[in-house]
């Protein structure tokens, strides 16, 4: 089937094109960028629209798997479905050390089944440990341990997973020897090392050696992940400067930051663990909790207490970053966008539904960034970053994943109370040549398929 996107602007940073064309596609790729009128089975206008390469969020959680055994499909509640809505035509989960399940049987259910995105996935240290049997994230593992855990990790990498990535703040009780081991995984085929590094705030610069350094010694590329999340308390520039710093001595090292100035993470995980209301400078009534019965309500000691013995799964809100900070690093040309969005069944931080259409109303139009920088960061970096050369880019040949939009009314609307808002100014989302979703709303929730870098 051939589809013509005729009248738009066409933004594609890897191509350098930023100029009004035509688009033909033919079957699942790009077929030609032209000035004529093809014949085509489908026209879509896209007169006063930028057409760009679908976005590419290469850092987010994936949905669950239920007791069927199919992922979560409620579009309400989906956060492929989010992604889908907001123009992300692919994805890199498995962040931060989580899988939300095995990984590589991931990849096979969304090979059966389709997925609202395309699905890359990392193997998550976290996984790893749970995998072997070691439940106490705050003791090391054995060496009988550690040697089924490379094995696994090997496994899954052989699989198709992109690389591994490390909740080293979620798991305390990693030490070198079990980051190099199972790192050392990613050597023969160069995959990727992503990071929740050790700590933030005042801390993160010996958090930052600690992951950077293993990443030198085993000379692999490094994401740094939601640099706002972990140096947005005062530390960005200086902490900028250390990533240069380590781009200079041949370290490749990248970093992703979603357009928030709230973290989110569960009750329960270390980031709560004492000693962080004097690490945030802050009091209790910082957090909002995203679940259960203080929904939408600001914590108190008390409430805290009870939600962190009671439910330490419950997703929260702390808003402690520095805006002017999360803005200096989305401006910088060492980061891309990622949302770093979860969910927990329709719960949770807006950023998983309003992270990239957010970019062009709160920085584009306000000119913190400019149209083509800002597409580029979602779409050209991520897609280099991933080894991925047929998506982030409408060349002839590239994947036919589009994105239809208004420069002047794409905006986000979820909120803190209401996550899963569907945006706006969003025309159309292709995935291989055909429409996905229309005026933010899903149209075909199967189009995304897994994929796999060996």
């Amino acid at each position: 089937m051939k589809t013509l996107i005729k009248n738009g602007t066409v933004v594609d940073p890897s191509s350098q094109l930023h100029q009004k064309l035509n688009v033909l596609l033919e079957g699942d790729k790009v077929a030609a960028l032209t000035h004529e009128e093809p014949e085509a089975d489908r026209c879509i206008d896209a007169a006063g629209k930028i057409v760009a390469p679908g976005f590419i969020d290469i850092h987010m959680h994936e949905d669950f798997v239920g007791p069927d055994g199919h992922l979560e499909q409620d579009e309400k509640k989906s956060i492929f479905n989010c992604m889908l809505r907001m123009g992300v035509t692919t994805i890199l989960g498995g962040e931060c050390g989580i899988n939300r399940y095995d990984p590589m049987k991931y990849l096979d259910l969304v090979d059966r089944d389709g997925a609202p995105v395309n699905v890359a996935l990392l193997v998550g240290h976290a996984f790893l440990r749970e995998a072997v049997g070691h439940k106490d994230k705050y003791s090391h593992v054995t060496d009988k341990e550690l040697h089924q855990m490379a094995a696994l990790c090997e496994k899954a990498l052989t699989a198709g997973c992109f690389g591994v990535s490390y909740g080293i703040r979620y798991v305390p009780g990693i030490d070198e020897r079990e980051l190099m081991a199972t790192a050392q995984k990613c050597v023969p085929a160069h995959k990727l090392l992503a990071a929740h590094v050790r700590d933030d705030a005042a801390a993160i610069f010996d958090a930052g050696h600690e992951f950077l350094g293993v990443a030198e010694k085993l000379g692999l590329p490094a994401q740094f992940s939601h640099i706002g999340s972990m140096a947005a308390f005062g530390q960005m520039e200086e902490f900028l400067q250390m990533i240069e710093a380590y781009r200079k001595r041949n370290v490749d090292v990248l970093c992703d930051c979603y357009p928030y100035y709230a973290f989110s993470t569960a009750i329960g995980s270390t980031t709560y663990d004492p000693g962080w209301l004097e690490r945030y400078h802050c009091d209790y009534d910082v957090i909002q909790y995203c679940e259960g019965k203080y929904l939408g309500k600001r914590g108190t000691r008390e409430t805290f207490e009870e939600e962190r013995r009671d439910h330490p799964e419950h997703l929260t809100v702390c808003y402690v970053m520095k805006e002017n900070e999360v803005d200096m690093a989305l401006a910088s040309p060492l980061v891309m966008v990622g949302s770093d969005g979860i969910m927990n069944h329709g719960q949770g931080h807006p950023r998983a539904a309003g992270t990239f259409p957010r970019v062009f109303r709160e920085f584009v139009r306000q000119g913190k960034l400019s149209l083509d920088e800002a597409v580029r960061k979602m779409t050209a970096m991520p897609a280099e970053r991933m080894g991925l050369p047929h998506k982030g880019t409408l060349r002839e040949g590239a994947d036919a994943d589009v994105v239809i939009f208004n420069a002047e009314t794409i905006a986000d609307r979820a909120t803190f109370e209401e996550p899963t808002l569907a945006g706006c100014g969003i025309d159309y989302v292709l995935i291989g040549g055909n429409i996905a979703a229309k005026d933010c709303h899903v149209v075909n929730g199967h189009l995304g398929r897994a994929l796999r870098k060996y």
